[in-house]
Formats: structure tokens, sequence, C-alpha cells
């Protein structure tokens, strides 16, 4: 079976329950949250050095407190898809990522 959503196309084998074959280059979404929008921007800029990327508005909690961005990032691979994620976790602005 076949799943797309715009450009990202994942082939689903339900039957054996295998990991989805994602067909690279793909278009990865990524939600960053964190309390300084400057700073998650900042962010974006280091985690992905040499990839195209676009980052659009998502939320804003209820004090003003944290804000979200969506970051939507060109990945060649499976291997940059993890080290991008792996980056926004471990940046100290980013307080959570999704």
């Amino acid at each position: 079976m076949l799943y797309s959503k715009g450009d990202v196309k994942i082939y689903l084998n339900l039957a054996k329950k295998r990991k989805p074959v994602i067909e690279d280059p793909t278009k990865w979404d990524y939600k960053i949250i964190g309390t300084v929008v400057d700073k998650l921007l900042k962010a974006v800029e280091e985690a992905t050095p040499g990839l195209k990327y676009e980052v659009t508005p998502s939320n804003i909690s209820k004090g003003e407190k944290y804000y979200s961005l969506n970051v939507t990032v060109m990945v060649p691979s499976e291997v940059v898809r993890d080290l991008v994620f792996q980056k926004f976790s471990d940046h100290p602005d980013i307080k959570m990522v999704i």
C-alpha cells in the first residue's frame, strides 16, 4: 500500500509489520518548541547546514511563554533525517522536537 502526502511517499507493508520504506530525497517535517523565536531560527540554521528548509509559524502557548515552529527540510537520506532530529533534540534553545 502507498501513502502519499505532497512529496512524501511511504510504502507500507502491513502484512509483515516492517518499517515503512520512504523514498529519498524527501521533504521531512519537524515541529520545534522553545521560548525565544530568534533562538529557534538560529537553531534551525545550525542543524541544517547545506540543506534546503522552510520555516513557518505554528503556535504560541496561552501565556506566550512557548513558541512552536514548523520546519520542513529536504533530506537526502534516513541518516540525515535522523541527524537533523538529533541536532534539534540536543540544542539548548529547543525544549521539544516532534
